[in-house]
């Protein structure tokens, strides 16, 4: 598999072009199956005072209360997380990203069989579909998440450039029919992540939940900015860490079998 670069630049999003829509669309969209995992994306009102964690030296909680705990803190991290990605200047943004293209399309010459799961960028995330269209061009196989039910496993539908699209949940596309498919290689997007590779994602727990059921196991790349790292995200039994993270300042491994190489 050969993988082109090119220089990054900011997309525009016709609003009457589900292969184009996504990243700033209305709230909801009364179309079929919603794609990754914002559907249950829920905000947290600006300005508001960031609940505390659990602190594990303190008294002993049942499990449902420190896990209440958390949700809430990780609810009203997630959106200060939002808010300072959508914050970098156009300019960063791109060189951010061909880093990050660079680092991916490394990683990626190691699984040249594989189908390739990637997503469709929402708030500022990593925009991995010029990636996903040089990859094709090199005759990869590519698939997007589509959310089936609510607090349901994921499936995966093959992508193509051109494939009919359909708009889901939040405005972001996804294939509008086809067969499950299951990828080998996951491009999992993060609002932030911890140096263990544990990802906060949007509250939805569909990637979890589409891990967890898996026959065989993807490799999972977590895609984000150095600005998204904290200590921890308090990670919960049901929280399933990612192989590598790949930002601007190149690839971490944080599985202790896994190589880049």
């Amino acid at each position: 598999m050969n993988c082109w670069l090119w220089t990054a630049a900011p997309l525009r999003q016709p609003e009457d072009n589900p292969e184009q829509a996504g990243q700033n669309g209305p709230p909801f969209s009364a179309a079929v199956a919603c794609a990754s995992p914002p559907c249950l994306f829920d905000t947290y009102e600006s300005g508001g005072t960031i609940p505390t964690p659990p602190d594990p030296t303190g008294p002993v909680q049942s499990p449902t209360d420190a896990w209440q705990e958390v949700r809430l803190w990780r609810k009203a991290k997630r959106q200060v997380m939002i808010n300072r990605r959508l914050a970098i200047p156009a300019a960063e943004r791109a060189a951010h990203a061909n880093v990050v293209t660079a680092s991916l399309c490394k990683l990626l010459n190691a699984h040249g069989d594989a189908i390739v799961g990637f997503y469709w960028p929402f708030k500022g995330e990593y925009d991995p579909r010029p990636l996903a269209r040089a990859l094709h061009s090199g005759g990869m196989r590519l698939a997007l998440p589509v959310v089936v039910a609510k607090a349901q496993p994921m499936l995966f539908r093959p992508w193509w450039p051109g494939v009919p699209m359909a708009r889901g949940v939040w405005n972001i596309p996804v294939p509008a029919a086809g067969p499950a498919v299951l990828p080998g290689v996951l491009l999992v997007p993060v609002v932030g992540f911890d140096k263990r590779g544990y990802r906060l994602g949007y509250g939805g727990g569909y990637y979890d939940r589409t891990l967890a059921v898996c026959a065989v196991r993807p490799r999972t790349f977590a895609i984000g900015f150095e600005m998204s790292e904290i200590p921890t995200i308090h990670p919960q039994p049901h929280d399933i860490p990612m192989d590598v993270v790949v930002t601007e300042r190149g690839i971490r491994v944080t599985c202790p079998v896994f190589t880049a190489e």
